[in-house]
């Protein structure tokens, strides 16, 4: 625009000089010099006219001086597009020169500010990378804008996701390895005292048949224990691998207090009461009624086993959508709060020797919690000098 108007200007002041000195060069007097040129310049009139002959002058002085004007923008342009070719062709080390301060001066400044900060952002996501693959799953790559901003997103998210399937690779062989080990050692126990016991008969070593019945019983007793280990882990590992599930609609009202009825004779054994209450109508969930009744087993099995100081127990079925509760409270002794929050895990026990006692295992509450997470449930528990109370939640129908 500012080329045009100062070749506009130009020609206007040419024209202007031209139109005077043809003015000046027809006054002068004929003589052999001037005579040609006034020849000419009253031809030129004659034959166009004054007026469009200046207007023809004018157009070619115009052109001429804008496009002389106008050569070196047109070559800064051709730079700058030749310069924005090679960023499009992935060339980001181009360095645009500022050869004005106009508005094409602005536009390289911009340009190179763009391609420098591209350039900063695809060093920061290729060193992120690299360190990624070099097994740094922990680095970041620093936020960006616009579409490099999804890049570098995506990058995180992958490097992320990547990290957790290998911490829960290196928890799932943790894990196996933990297994095997509780496995061997509760093994181990009742195996030794058998094959203790049986060696004792073996080699005669006993008074009279009394103490050998008594050596027998032990064994036998032993072996019972040892069955039911084997068992329950069975059960174990057949629903952490993902047992299909047999669902349909189950009334936990009618459900437990069928489950109630069915362990009073253990609990008259064990001098208690049982009672079911439920704050609402019907609590209706969808369930493999097989596998969770073997769940409620296990945690009313603990609260007899645990809880017969207090001579009751409390099932409470209540409703708090989208969840049907189910709470089994019992009023023995406290649970001590740094177990709390292993009382689910494989082989756990609160007291071994008193555990081993009276027949547990440490997995009865670990296959009822994987039964109720099978079931998109959850089990947890609270303890304190009154009472414990095991809480599971399963969602309505």
């Amino acid at each position: 625009m500012g080329s045009a108007i100062v070749s506009l200007l130009l020609s206007v002041a040419v024209m202007y000089l031209c139109h005077q000195l043809a003015a000046y060069i027809l006054t002068l007097p004929n003589t052999t010099f001037w005579s040609p040129v006034r020849k000419i310049v009253r031809g030129i009139i004659q034959q166009w006219g004054s007026i469009p002959a200046m207007i023809v002058a004018g157009t070619g002085i115009f052109i001429l001086t804008y496009w002389m004007l106008t050569r070196g923008t047109m070559r800064y342009l051709k730079e700058l597009d030749q310069a924005l070719t090679e960023v499009g062709l992935g060339r980001m080390d181009v360095k645009i020169p500022l050869r004005t301060s106009d508005e094409l001066g602005h536009l390289a400044q911009h340009l190179n500010a763009t391609v420098e900060g591209l350039n900063v952002s695809i060093r920061e996501i290729t060193n992120g990378l690299g360190e990624i693959a070099e097994g740094n799953l922990e680095r970041k790559i620093p936020a960006q804008t616009g579409e490099l901003a999804k890049i570098a997103d995506s990058i995180n998210h992958m490097a992320d996701r990547l990290n957790q399937s290998i911490e829960e690779e290196r928890l799932a062989e943790r894990s196996k390895n933990d297994l095997i080990t509780g496995v061997s050692h509760d093994l181990r126990t009742p195996l030794t005292s058998i094959l203790g016991f049986l060696e004792v008969i073996e080699e005669d070593r006993y008074k009279d048949e009394t103490e050998l019945r008594y050596y027998v019983n032990i064994a036998y007793e032993k072996a019972k224990d040892l069955k039911k280990l084997i068992d329950q882990l069975f059960e174990y590992t057949r629903i952490q691998n993902g047992l299909p599930l047999q669902k349909s609609e189950l009334d936990l009202n009618g459900f437990l207090g069928q489950l109630a009825e069915e362990f009073v004779p253990i609990l008259d054994k064990s001098g208690m009461l049982c009672r079911v209450s439920a704050r609402q109508g019907n609590a209706i969930i969808h369930a493999d009624g097989n596998l969770l009744v073997r769940a409620f087993e296990n945690l009313l099995s603990n609260a007899i086993q645990y809880g017969a100081d207090g001579k009751f127990i409390d099932i409470v079925i209540s409703i708090e959508e989208p969840w049907a509760r189910v709470k089994f409270i019992n009023y023995g002794k406290e649970i001590p709060s740094s177990s709390l929050p292993h009382l689910f895990d494989r082989f756990y026990r609160v007291d071994s020797s008193r555990s081993k006692a009276s027949g547990g295992t440490g997995l009865g509450l670990a296959i009822a919690k994987s039964i109720i997470d099978v079931h998109q449930g959850q089990v947890s528990v609270t303890s304190s000098p009154q009472s414990t109370a095991f809480e599971v939640l399963l969602p309505l129908e």
